[in-house]
C-alpha cells in the first residue's frame, strides 16, 4: 500500500485483532484448566467421602464394600464415574454408568490426568489411596467440549467484530496521529521559489515539532542558496555583459580607421562575432541557472495548439528555407495545453534550428503535434546522420557536441547549450524530452511530452 494511512490503519486493526484472538485463547485454555481443576477438586472431595465409608483397616469383606457405596453414596456414583481397587488388586467396586468399561489403574499416588474411554470419550481421571483401597473416580468431559465449543464460536463473532471495528478505529486514529504530518506537508507544498519565506508551524516539544524545526532550518539554507542564485544571475549579468557591451563598441569604432587593412578587418570581424557567441553563451547560461533553481516564473495560459502552431511553422519554414532545407507541419492535432507560449515556442525553435542544421541541403524537417494517454507529444524529425545509442542521453547535456566522422560538418558552430535549454524548458512544465533515431529512414526524431490541459 502507497497510502502511509492505510498501512497504519491496517497495522492497528492487525494489532488489536491479533491481541484480541491472544486474549480469548488465553482465556480459553485457562478456563479449560479451571474446569479440569474444578473436576479435580469435586473428584478429591468425594474421595475423601469414599474413604470414610471404607475405612482405613481394609478389613471390610468385598460385599460390604460395595453395599456400603451403593447405600451412602448412590447419588454420588451417578454423577462420577467410581471404581473402587482393593489390596490385591481386585476390582471391588464399579459404577453403573462405566458400563462394560474398566478405568485404568491411576497407581499408589495421587494423579490426576484426561484420556479417552471406550464408549465415554474423553474423561479426566483421579487417583487417590486411601488406606488399603485405590479409588478411581472420574468425570466426563462431553459438557466441559460443548461449553468451549460455543467459548469458540463466541470468540470467532468476537473477532471478527473487533476486526471490523478496529479498521475503523485504526482509520480514526491514524487520521488524528497524522495530522500534524499533513500539515507540514501542506504547508511544505506551497513553498516555491517565489514563495520561500514560509515556514512550517511549531508547536509542542515532541518528535514532530523536532522534525518541524528541522524542516525549517533546511528552507532556511535553501533559502538563503537561492538567493544566492539569484544574486550570481544578477551579478552575473550585469559584471559579464557590460565589459563585452563596451568591447563590441569600442571594436565598432575601430572599423572605419581599418576599412583600408582588409586582414585587420577580418580579425576584427572575428572578434565581434566571438562576442556575440559570448553573449548567447551567457544568456543561455543564465536561463538554464533560473531554471534549475526554480527562480524562472512561468506566464503559463492555456494555449490552443492548431493556430498557434500554423503561426509558428511560417518561421520555421522561413528558417529553413534560409538554409537550404525544408519544413513541413504535419499531424497537427486540436487541443490544447497550459504553457508559457514564448517559452514553448523558443524550444520548438531550438528544436527546429538543430534539426535544420544536421540536414542535408534540401532535406525536410517535420514537426508533428498530437494528444497521447493525457500527454501532449510535440515529435521534431529531421534527415540528418542521427546518433550512436550510447550518445542519445548525453544529447541534452550542456556543451555537449557530436558530429560523426564522414558526415559534413555544420554550416554554423553552435554553443551546445540549445538542447540543454531545451530540457529546461520542458521540465519547466512538468514534461519530458528524449532523443531517438528514426526507424524508418536516416535522422533524428527529437520527442517532447507536456501534461495536457486538464
Amino acid at each position: 500500500m502507497r497510502s502511509f494511512t492505510a498501512r497504519l490503519t491496517l497495522r492497528f486493526a492487525l494489532l488489536v485483532t491479533l491481541t484480541t484472538m491472544a486474549v480469548l485463547l488465553a482465556g480459553g485454555l485457562l478456563l479449560d484448566h479451571q474446569v479440569e481443576h474444578g473436576l479435580e477438586l469435586l473428584h478429591e472431595i468425594e474421595a475423601n467421602e469414599l474413604a470414610g465409608l471404607l475405612g482405613a483397616d481394609g478389613s471390610l469383606p468385598a460385599a460390604e464394600v460395595e453395599q456400603r457405596i451403593r447405600h451412602d453414596a448412590d447419588s454420588d456414583a451417578a454423577l462420577f464415574l467410581i471404581q473402587v481397587v482393593g489390596p490385591r488388586e481386585q476390582i471391588l467396586f464399579r459404577s453403573e454408568n462405566l458400563g462394560e468399561t474398566l478405568l485404568p489403574a491411576g497407581g499408589a499416588a495421587p494423579r490426576h490426568w484426561t484420556t479417552r474411554l471406550p464408549f465415554l470419550g474423553r474423561v479426566h481421571l483421579s487417583s487417590f489411596q486411601a488406606g488399603p483401597w485405590r479409588v478411581l473416580i472420574g468425570s466426563s468431559l462431553g459438557a466441559s467440549e460443548r461449553l468451549l465449543q460455543d467459548y469458540v464460536r463466541i470468540s470467532l463473532g468476537l473477532v471478527a467484530g473487533v476486526a471490523l471495528l478496529s479498521f475503523g478505529l485504526g482509520y480514526a486514529f491514524s487520521r488524528d496521529t497524522l495530522k500534524p504530518i499533513r500539515a507540514i506537508e501542506t504547508t511544505a507544498r506551497r513553498i516555491r521559489a517565489d514563495n520561500l519565506g514560509e515556514r512550517i508551524p511549531v508547536g509542542g516539544r515532541d518528535e514532530l515539532a523536532s522534525l518541524a524545526r528541522l524542516l525549517n532550518e533546511t528552507l532556511d539554507r535553501l533559502q538563503a542558496s537561492f538567493e544566492q542564485v539569484r544574486r550570481f544571475s544578477a551579478d552575473a549579468s550585469h559584471e559579464l555583459k557590460t565589459p563585452l557591451a563596451l568591447v563590441r563598441l569600442n571594436a565598432e569604432k575601430l572599423r572605419p580607421r581599418l576599412a583600408h587593412d582588409a586582414e585587420a578587418l577580418a580579425a576584427l570581424e572575428d572578434m565581434l562575432e566571438e562576442v556575440t557567441q559570448l553573449n548567447q553563451v551567457i544568456d543561455r547560461l543564465l536561463f538554464i541557472a533560473k531554471s534549475e533553481s526554480g527562480a524562472l516564473a512561468l506566464a503559463k495560459r492555456p494555449l490552443l495548439l492548431a493556430p498557434w502552431l500554423e503561426s509558428f511553422a511560417e518561421d520555421a519554414q522561413a528558417l529553413a528555407e534560409d538554409r537550404g532545407a525544408k519544413f513541413r507541419l504535419e499531424e497537427n492535432r486540436s487541443g490544447e495545453v497550459s504553457a508559457d507560449a514564448d517559452l514553448l515556442r523558443q524550444l520548438l525553435l531550438n528544436l527546429v534550428t538543430n534539426a535544420v542544421a544536421v540536414s542535408p541541403a534540401g532535406g525536410t524537417v517535420v514537426l508533428a503535434s498530437r494528444a497521447e494517454g493525457g500527454r501532449w507529444i510535440f515529435a521534431v524529425t529531421d534527415e540528418g546522420p542521427g546518433l550512436p545509442p550510447e550518445q542519445l542521453a548525453r544529447v541534452f547535456e550542456r556543451f555537449v557536441r557530436f558530429h560523426r566522422s564522414g558526415a559534413e560538418p555544420p554550416p554554423e558552430r553552435g554553443t551546445g547549450l540549445g538542447l540543454a535549454i531545451c530540457k529546461a524548458i520542458a521540465e519547466l512544465h512538468g514534461g519530458t524530452i528524449r532523443a531517438e533515431n528514426r526507424m524508418d529512414a536516416r535522422g533524428l526524431r527529437v520527442v517532447v511530452e507536456l501534461p495536457a490541459a486538464g
